[in-house]
């Protein structure tokens, strides 16, 4: 239920139940926490996709498997949602999501724990879970509001109210729109973009940003220093400024 296949130093994630519009059981779940631990230990890697197979990104969580449960069932499968989610935005690679149709309630979730957001025109996403009885489970209410702000996430979450990508955009959710056609090439050259850089710089650069509190800046900054400092441990930063000093031409980035 979720395709991983490599292109250079990119990683495309793909979830497959097109049949169920890449809705969220709980194997697809464990399946994709085990698939972003085996990202995490690649060390070849320097970039995430992920996207969805079809015309959905994920309609959300599965409902047939859902409506079901008690209380402690229900929230089991919200802990194993936010395990995987967590095991996505914990990569320490950037990770950039290729939005390319309904991207519903724990898609929206899912959506949300990457670095970039790309969604094709015919995007559609929405947080519906209140017009089923229950609350986002997966990290929405959470999330949601780091992304757009409190007052726009209690409205999505509150109305249940599903948005088409241009609003999304307008919010902040997405941070680029494109045709349908053009999704995949767009999130290919930003990730390609992102991994031509040097990969510790890359990395570093992804957790100071993360670690962001918004609560003590001097403590934010001492930690960005820290980062800053460990880049020049590196082989490649050593090779990027001579080169640049130099006036020559910079060998390609390995990583070290």
């Amino acid at each position: 239920m979720i395709k991983l296949e490599k292109l250079d130093h990119i990683a495309i994630l793909t979830v497959s139940r097109p049949e169920a519009l890449n809705a969220l059981n709980s194997a697809t779940l464990a399946e994709l926490k085990e698939t972003a631990e085996k990202v995490s230990a690649d060390e070849d890697i320097r970039v995430l996709v992920i996207t969805g197979e079809g015309k959905a990104f994920v309609a959300g969580a599965d409902i047939a498997e859902m409506k079901d449960l008690d209380e402690q069932g229900g929230r089991a499968f919200g802990l194993a949602g936010q395990a995987a989610f967590a095991a996505i935005e914990g990569l320490p690679i950037p990770v950039i999501a290729a939005v390319n149709g309904f991207a519903l309630g724990g898609g929206c979730e899912l959506a949300l724990c990457a670095d970039v957001r790309i969604a094709s025109e015919k995007a559609k996403f929405g947080q519906p879970e209140t017009g089923l009885g229950i609350t986002p489970g997966f990290g929405g209410t959470q999330r949601l509001p780091r992304v757009i702000g409190l007052s726009k996430a209690m409205e999505l979450i509150l109305t249940a109210r599903m948005i088409k990508a241009d609003e999304a955009l307008a919010l902040g959710l997405v941070d680029r729109v494109v045709a349908p056609e053009c999704l995949m090439d767009e999130a290919m050259k930003l990730a390609s973009a992102i991994a031509a850089n040097a990969p510790v710089a890359v990395r570093n650069s992804k957790a100071a940003i993360r670690r962001f509190t918004g609560a003590s800046l001097e403590k934010d900054l001492e930690a960005e220093a820290g980062l800053f400092g460990a880049c020049f441990a590196t082989e490649d930063q050593k090779m990027a400024m001579e080169a640049f000093v130099n006036k020559s031409e910079k060998a390609p980035f390995t990583g070290k």
